[in-house]
């Protein structure tokens, strides 16, 4: 498949983008907004495969991955993330897509979607997201409690000593990932490097905190269910069996957008575009092509 890569201006700063594959008939792009925040786009290259028919886009928003790091940490906003997102559109000429956001990157297409008034969106998948930090942090903690009573009193035991570098918390904190974020052993090297992009990145940390269950971070008191019933575009839904995002927190913005689907992915955990690549991208294919009225 044909391949671009290059950096635009945003801010005055560099970020990278990678454009695989060409739109064939009419189809319509779609632009990949990766989760973290700051995990990069590495762990979504197996949506490339998207790209058979249709051109598929990604970056790695400022801060992360291949783009330059933030000179100031008080410019890292979701308001400054949302007008990038314009900013890459409008470099790279996307102005009608099909737009899919994963875990952060599906909070950051919410908050796109219900307040910054976007045009040219025919569609919108939601993968492995939700519309409440509170509600995936309540849910999160069930998870934790969940792993058995010894190793959630290790949890509470670091987070409350904020010793979250002790080696017998960080054992629990990977038994939970490798329950919740994704069960390929061993993982994929796409989501290894991701992993690896938010280890000590100053967005993660100043957006959300030190791991993925301790939201204390600038979101924290995200939420956007109430603006659901502003998306009025076609949307697909996506969520895994084991998701550390669960199906609650799915079912949630299901209620809130008018005429939602939602399809679980019963074998994943949190990144099913990577445990159940065919089927994941089969099911993303057909909804962009019935949009399409193919």
């Amino acid at each position: 498949m044909k391949k671009q890569e290059g950096k635009i201006t945003v801010d005055g700063q560099k970020v990278w983008y990678r454009r695989v594959g060409e739109s064939k008939s009419g189809r319509l792009p779609l632009l990949c907004l990766h989760g973290g925040p700051g995990a990069g786009h590495d762990y979504l290259e197996p949506l490339e495969g998207l790209g058979a028919d249709r051109e598929v886009v990604f970056y790695d928003q400022l801060g992360c991955g291949l783009s330059d790091r933030f000179a100031d940490k008080s410019k890292i906003t979701v308001q400054r993330f949302v007008a990038e997102v314009d900013t890459v559109r409008k470099a790279l000429g996307l102005e009608r897509i099909h737009l899919l956001g994963q875990s952060w990157g599906g909070w950051l297409s919410i908050e796109y979607m219900t307040t910054a008034n976007p045009k040219g969106i025919e569609s919108l998948v939601l993968a492995s997201t939700s519309s409440s930090i509170k509600q995936f942090v309540t849910e999160a903690e069930r998870l934790k409690a969940a792993l058995g009573a010894e190793q959630y009193k290790i949890l509470q035991q670091y987070e409350a000593a904020m010793d979250l570098h002790n080696p017998a918390y960080e054992k629990v904190v990977m038994e939970f990932y490798k329950r919740h974020l994704c069960r390929l052993d061993p993982w994929p090297d796409c989501i290894v490097r991701s992993v690896k992009n938010m280890d000590h990145n100053l967005v993660y940390e100043t957006l959300n905190g030190p791991n993925e269950f301790m939201v204390i971070g600038t979101l924290k008191d995200w939420d956007r269910t109430s603006l659901l019933g502003r998306i009025r575009c076609p949307t697909l839904i996506t969520v895994g069996g084991y998701d550390e995002l669960p199906l609650v927190c799915s079912q949630t913005i299901q209620q809130g957008i008018p005429g939602s689907r939602l399809v679980v992915f019963e074998k994943s955990a949190h990144c099913a575009h990577l445990e159940e690549t065919e089927q994941y991208n089969r099911t993303v294919a057909e909804f962009l092509d019935g949009v399409e009225g193919r």
